[in-house]
């Protein structure tokens, strides 16, 4: 492994697959690195806004931004180094997971969810189903009258309600695609079941270690909550932690922009990541939808008008919300991590057309 900080040109350098990238010139980056900090200030930096941003090309920082309190009780203020909730951006991490399981041939991407979860009662739902929102399961936050609200849901609480039927299903599966927090819940027990070891352990292994994330992690203790950064309402007042906190695998991961950026480039080496699972998570497989955006396994998508795809996932939770935007055929990433509510966070959009070709008028957003 060989990461190196290079302060003077703010460059991120990782060898660790061997991605072979251009070095950018030192006139595209300051062109850049201008363009960017002013479309930041313009555009997001308002209202107090607190949190993370970087954006990256051929994996070098071209600008970062980091402002706040990870904990405004404590003074504990927001660097490169604060680990942030990145609420539904933590599912391409998990989708990541069970793509490297198929990957070591230890799961099918279409084999049904009941031969890994023992006692799990629709046949028709597969891995694939649940990674792409296909499935029919019924968001668990929506499952009235059965939670307690005064205990924490867990992740075999929700296996265990599913596994009742107590809640219908919304659909007949893979028929139609529905977002569902519950789909991600389940592909997080499932590599707990294949691994054998608790999906913090699994994830650290298999994701965080080998890239040297060394500043995220998989929340999963809610005895802890006062010992990560916390998030704010809009009018800087601390969120509420409640019993709809203790799931994880559709969110509860806390990273980085930079931590994020080494997955982001990873993903550009089939040793990593095969070609074969990149082909599959990055197609569309809600055709039937109308208009141009679609969902792969873990990522959100739009077909643009150039052929060429947008790919990004955003997240909310909470007061957290978050923006990771990977547009491979520039190799360009710009992520937005924060931690007081702000629908700015997913301005970040109108930053990709000074990249490639997603103006309006192609990307139709």
């Amino acid at each position: 492994m060989n990461i190196q900080i290079i302060k003077e040109h703010n460059v991120l350098t990782d060898n660790t697959f061997n991605v072979p990238f251009k070095e950018l010139s030192p006139e595209f980056i300051l062109e850049k690195s201008a363009l960017i900090e002013d479309f930041y200030n313009k555009n997001i930096n308002k209202d107090n806004y607190t949190g993370s941003f970087l954006v990256a090309k051929n994996g070098q920082i071209l600008y970062e931004n980091y402002s706040g309190f990870a904990n405004r009780r404590n003074n504990e203020p927001i660097d490169e180094n604060t680990p942030l909730h990145v609420a539904s951006v933590g599912k391409v991490v998990t989708a990541i997971t069970v793509l490297k399981l198929v990957d070591q041939g230890k799961i099918n991407l279409d084999q049904p969810v009941g031969e890994i979860i023992e006692g799990f009662p629709y046949e028709n739902i597969t891995v694939r189903i649940l990674l792409n929102h296909r499935s029919g399961l019924k968001y668990y936050g929506y499952y009235d009258k059965i939670w307690d609200y005064r205990k924490t849901v867990t992740n075999n609480d929700v296996i265990d309600i599913i596994k009742s039927k107590k809640v219908p299903l919304e659909f007949t599966p893979n028929t139609r695609f529905k977002y569902s927090n519950t789909n991600y819940v389940v592909l997080a027990s499932i590599v707990e079941k294949v691994t054998k070891k608790s999906f913090k352990e699994a994830v650290k292994e298999m994701i965080f270690d080998p890239l040297q994330m060394t500043h995220s992690f998989v929340f999963d203790d809610l005895s802890k909550k006062d010992l990560v950064s916390q998030s704010y309402k809009g009018n800087n007042t601390a969120m509420h932690w409640d019993y709809m906190d203790g799931t994880y695998g559709d969110k509860n991961i806390y990273t980085t922009p930079r931590d994020f950026l080494k997955l982001d480039m990873a993903l550009y080496s089939d040793d990593f990541l095969s070609a074969a699972m990149k082909q599959e998570m990055y197609q569309g497989y809600s055709f039937e939808s109308k208009g141009d955006r679609n969902y792969g396994l873990g990522i959100r998508m739009i077909k643009m008008k150039n052929g060429n795809q947008y790919t990004y996932h955003n997240g909310w939770w909470r007061g957290s919300t978050s923006s990771y935007i990977r547009l491979a055929q520039d190799s360009v990433s710009i992520i937005l991590f924060s931690n007081k509510y702000s629908t700015l966070t997913y301005k970040t959009v109108d930053l990709s057309h000074h990249f490639g070709d997603y103006s309006v008028g192609n990307l139709e957003l």
